[in-house]
């Protein structure tokens, strides 16, 4: 757990956003932020790393500041071996306190969903470039390294799922355009053992749900132009934020949370590939909707009123 509190300092510090990751040779890396306030404008982007992650007693090197801004999803590997990790600066509009209002004015030329790559197996970090999206909603964007060498990156807006494109191994971007509809809320993709991409969405390919709702699992064989399949991974309302990895021998594993505000629950979707294509659970074993964690005594806290449950959803 990270712990970002501290009573001597004159403003709360709070932790938001981070992700998972296991590298090729065994090693667990957490990346987290930290900000004052909500967000002040800067905000900052740490890791840490577990070399031991099976041991009964793991063990965490000291954190180490990459940059500012926050990385929501896991790092990929380049064909040539690079390194290289999502990073959002958000724009201005989240911060909102106002003794932050006008901090930071020198970083907003990189207020934008950016990449940063390491060629020395994550020792060190640097910027190779960015894209400002329309509309931007946390970029929580998301890269693929095409068949033809080229990087695809797909990003959270407040007007679905837009895309760009580099060819110069992220320095420079294509100008954006919208690729999807959906709901304000993040979508999941990732390249699988087969060659195939994985998409976690909420509702039909064409469909901008009016809640976050209806986890639907999809795959592409062609670098994310068409997509096939459909599997519900959970119809419910208050579901979001889908996250995953394919296991050696093929099983997916998708993780999501649900009312987070009221129930707290984080749960979990297992399934296979051909699982995706039948919109159906018929593989063995696989299922959803299982029970990974849950507050305790959540049920004896204060609940908020069905109109705020309405925003939140």
């Amino acid at each position: 757990m990270i712990d970002p509190h501290n009573p001597a300092l004159d403003q709360k510090r709070r932790t938001i956003v981070g992700n998972l990751w296991l590298d090729p040779t065994g090693k667990l890396w957490l990346f987290f932020d930290q900000a004052m306030t909500y967000f002040d404008g800067r905000a900052g982007l740490w890791y840490t790393v577990c070399e031991n992650p099976d041991s009964d007693d793991p063990e965490w090197t000291e954190p180490v500041r990459i940059w500012h801004g926050c990385a929501l999803n896991k790092p990929v590997i380049l064909a040539d071996g690079t390194w290289m990790l999502p990073v959002s600066l958000w724009d201005r509009g989240k911060i909102k306190h106002e003794s932050h209002k006008d901090a930071f004015p020198e970083l907003d030329t990189f207020r934008m969903a950016n990449v940063f790559i390491s060629t020395d197996e994550g020792k060190t970090w640097e910027r190779s470039g960015g894209i400002r999206f329309p509309k931007p909603q946390f970029d929580e964007h998301h890269i693929i390294e095409r068949g033809n060498g080229t990087l695809w990156m797909t990003a959270r807006t407040a007007d679905g799922i837009w895309e760009s494109v580099s060819s110069d191994k992220g320095k420079t971007w294509s100008e954006p355009r919208k690729y999807m509809e959906h709901i304000g809320s993040r979508h999941f993709i990732r390249r699988l053992q087969s060659g195939r991409l994985l998409l976690v969405k909420h509702g039909g390919l064409k469909e901008r749900t009016r809640f976050r709702s209806k986890l639907t699992a999809y795959l592409s064989d062609d670098d994310g132009k068409t997509w096939r399949g459909g599997l519900m991974l959970d119809e419910r309302r208050g579901v979001s934020y889908p996250d995953g990895f394919q296991a050696p021998d093929g099983t997916i594993y998708i993780s999501y949370d649900r009312n987070r505000d009221t129930d707290g629950e984080i749960l979990m979707a297992r399934f296979r590939e051909e699982d995706i294509l039948a919109k159906h659970f018929q593989s063995p074993a696989a299922t959803s909707k299982l029970l990974i964690s849950k507050p305790r005594g959540l049920d004896k806290l204060p609940q908020p009123s069905d109109h705020l449950k309405q925003q939140e959803n």
